[in-house]
């Protein structure tokens, strides 16, 4: 009996220690884990939209960048939901009611894309209520990621945000195949249908939140105090500085969609092999999570962010061997190459998107933790918005189009060498990593700069 007794404490310590991050099991940390799952499962239905808006919408590639970051306005406003749920209590309860009325809210919308909609425009609004669905959702399972963040050991800094990111790469994982395989076997409307279904997880499990009930109809005083702090905080360069090069550097142009266009059109790549794309971005995703938690966690933000930039820049150009055929002259079939490519880059990305994650909530000052990570989450979401919309206007002005491909190339250069622009501003990021260590960043005008320790105590504790 004693040996089994040992043998279980054993598994649960391996499971907390390696599957958990270190973080305990608790069935709150399940209920937040399974929102994260979902926002990674929905990629279900990604391919069967914009196969959807291009096929059965007739949308060209700059029209659905376009309409691709228009709907993701939800997660641009995501401090008002914050706001909302802290000051609008629903039945006593600020957690809890929200989950289940996001997972109700994206189950319908993709009811909605499956049955009514028709044209660009009903496209546009189920697509942002699907949007809304989930970035109310994560605002709130974020606040809860945040006040738990704080509370991590030295030792264990930037492992919830790691487990939570991981934990989202899987449901993908799950899925990734699925959404190409799916499409080829129903049409997109019946997609639309399955992925409805997910939604409703988030609902059912919102009852694990753990919290406690606020007698008051409403507490606009909290949100009033939060304001107040929040205006405090954001005026620390400390804080502002960080989020302004993060901004830039995610507010570069992207040529996603077009490139979408020219490995359906051109190559003539089906659904199905985009399944096989988008499961080996999926791994490469949990490669590189699980790289920066094991090897990169205590390097500096600015190096993570100077080295994966120029190195994603430098492997950002083989694209232009396949958009100029010159990977055929190479012995190298369409197919692998792009497999190849993808793996590599995704990778690359990972590995520089999570100190975003771990220094946005290392920022956080205390009261205020859910309200700013929000806000610096929305500044992120908004540089991603204006990466879509110019990259649309970049893709309208160099003529690129769902049959003419002649400047893809161009574009591609373009928005693959402007990620460099914003490197001579690296300094603005600090000069610690995500377990605190190391030097102060320096101030724009070359001066040592010290962080706030009331802001960011856990930056410079030790």
């Amino acid at each position: 009996m004693r040996s089994s007794r040992f043998g279980t404490a054993e598994i649960k310590a391996f499971i907390k220690e390696n599957i958990f991050f270190g973080n305990d099991p608790s069935p709150e940390l399940v209920a937040i884990l399974t929102v994260y799952f979902v926002q990674g499962i929905l990629g279900l239905a990604r391919l069967a939209v914009s196969f959807f808006l291009k096929d059965d919408l007739g949308m060209s590639p700059a029209e659905t960048a376009a309409l691709t970051g228009i709907a993701s306005l939800p997660w641009v406003v995501k401090p008002l939901f914050g706001f909302l749920s802290d000051g609008l209590p629903i039945f006593g309860y600020r957690r809890r009611p929200y989950l289940i009325l996001s997972g109700l809210l994206g189950a319908l919308s993709w009811v909605a894309m499956a049955t009514v909609v028709s044209n660009p425009v009903t496209a546009g609004i189920a697509i942002a209520l699907s949007s809304l669905s989930v970035a109310v959702s994560d605002v709130i399972v974020d606040s809860l990621v945040v006040e738990r963040a704080r509370n991590e050991s030295i030792g264990n800094i930037g492992s919830l945000q790691s487990l939570c990111w991981a934990t989202s790469a899987i449901g993908g994982l799950i899925t990734a195949y699925l959404s190409g395989y799916l499409l080829e076997a129903f049409n997109s409307q019946t997609v639309f249908l399955i992925t409805a279904t997910f939604p409703l997880l988030v609902s059912a499990i919102a009852g694990a939140i753990a919290e406690n009930r606020i007698t008051d109809a409403s507490n606009w005083e909290i949100v009033k105090d939060q304001v107040r702090q929040l205006r405090g905080a954001i005026t620390q360069k400390s804080i502002w500085l960080p989020t302004a090069f993060v901004f830039l550097w995610q507010a570069t142009p992207s040529g996603d969609s077009a490139f979408f266009y020219f490995s359906t059109n051109e190559l003539g790549f089906q659904p199905e092999f985009l399944g096989r794309v988008r499961l080996v971005t999926s791994i490469a995703a949990l490669i590189g999570i699980w790289l920066f938690q094991r090897f990169f966690k205590s390097v500096p933000f600015r190096k993570i962010f100077l080295g994966s930039t120029i190195i994603s820049a430098v492997l950002g150009m083989s694209v232009l061997l396949l958009v100029t055929h010159a990977n055929r002259a190479l012995g190298i079939d369409d197919r692998w190459f792009s497999l190849g490519d993808s793996l590599i880059l995704t990778v690359a990305g990972e590995i520089a998107y999570m100190p975003v994650l771990v220094l946005a909530a290392r920022l956080c000052p205390p009261g205020v933790e859910a309200t700013l990570f929000a806000l610096l989450m929305s500044i992120s979401n908004l540089a991603r918005l204006l990466s879509h919309e110019s990259g649309a206007l970049l893709t309208h002005l160099l003529g690129v189009t769902e049959t003419n491909f002649d400047n893809l190339w161009l574009l591609l250069t373009i928005t693959n060498l402007s990620t460099l622009l914003p490197l001579p501003l690296i300094h603005w990021l600090p000069q610690v990593s995500a377990r605190g260590e190391e030097e102060s960043p320096e101030s724009p005008d070359g001066e040592p700069e010290s962080l706030n320790p009331e802001l960011v105590p856990e930056l410079v504790s030790d």
